[in-house]
């Protein structure tokens, strides 16, 4: 029987350079607002954590405003693909460390500002995690999380998730606006800044990033093709098997 960390691991390592020159992961409106709130970040820029930092598109924008910056994954790989990146770009000031967000293995109150970018969906224990994350900030630190939404309707999001599930085995939940608000509340979090963008998929760069077996394919086209109408509406499904799911970012902070 595999654990699901070793599911993570086993789902992501071969795939690093895969996620490396993604588009969906190395560009976006998202990355756009990081770029333009750290311009504007005026609190301490000591150091940064960057949880579930995959090949370190996160992490990059990070090193252009903080001396030091963490770059923590579970998967060995990910973390060997950011670090030849970051040489090549000349951002020595990131190190890894392979790690999940449920256990940081960092002191407490060591970071400036805690980020986190299409990665919560596989964590096992979100409130583990917030606890961890805010065990790790230091006082007044800022906390960035930015991933896929779920969907409040229930029969729209039964049906992402299980397109989620089947496409990645190591998908755990992606939680919707409320259920973040909440999570965040409970962890002692105050949410300052909430941005959603729309995330057109296209369904084969989609599947490949998985290496997604040709059975588990066309489940994922059988399910899509039987969804219902108001499914195929919420999520847009296109005639090719594109679709658009939503993001949404969270800047809050710590007392």
């Amino acid at each position: 029987m595999t654990s699901h960390e070793q599911t993570v691991a086993q789902q992501f390592d071969p795939q690093s350079q895969r996620y490396l020159t993604s588009a969906v992961h190395a560009s976006g409106p998202d990355l756009i607002w990081i770029d333009n709130w750290l311009k504007t970040y005026e609190g301490p820029a000591s150091s940064a954590l960057d949880v579930g930092s995959g090949p370190g598109h996160l992490s990059f924008r990070l090193a252009q405003r903080f001396e030091h910056v963490a770059a923590a994954d579970p998967s060995a790989s990910m973390l060997r693909t950011l670090s030849e990146a970051a040489a090549q770009r000349g951002m020595p000031q990131i190190a890894t460390q392979i790690a999940r967000a449920e256990a940081l293995p960092f002191a407490a109150a060591s970071f400036d500002l805690v980020a986190t970018r299409y990665s919560a969906h596989h964590w096992l224990d979100v409130p583990r995690a917030l606890q961890e994350i805010r065990r790790v900030l230091r006082p007044g630190g800022r906390l960035l999380i930015l991933d896929l939404l779920g969907e409040d309707s229930p029969l729209v999001d039964t049906h992402f998730q299980a397109l989620e599930l089947i496409r990645d085995p190591s998908h755990v939940r992606d939680y919707t606006t409320a259920e973040w608000q909440a999570q965040l509340r409970a962890a002692g979090f105050r949410v300052q800044q909430f941005q959603s963008w729309p995330v057109r998929l296209e369904f084969q760069p989609w599947v490949e990033r998985m290496a997604v077996p040709a059975e588990l394919v066309a489940l994922l086209r059988t399910l899509m093709a039987r969804a219902p109408q108001e499914v195929q509406a919420q999520l847009k499904f296109e005639v090719d098997g594109a679709f658009t799911p939503r993001s949404g970012l969270f800047l809050a902070s710590a007392p």
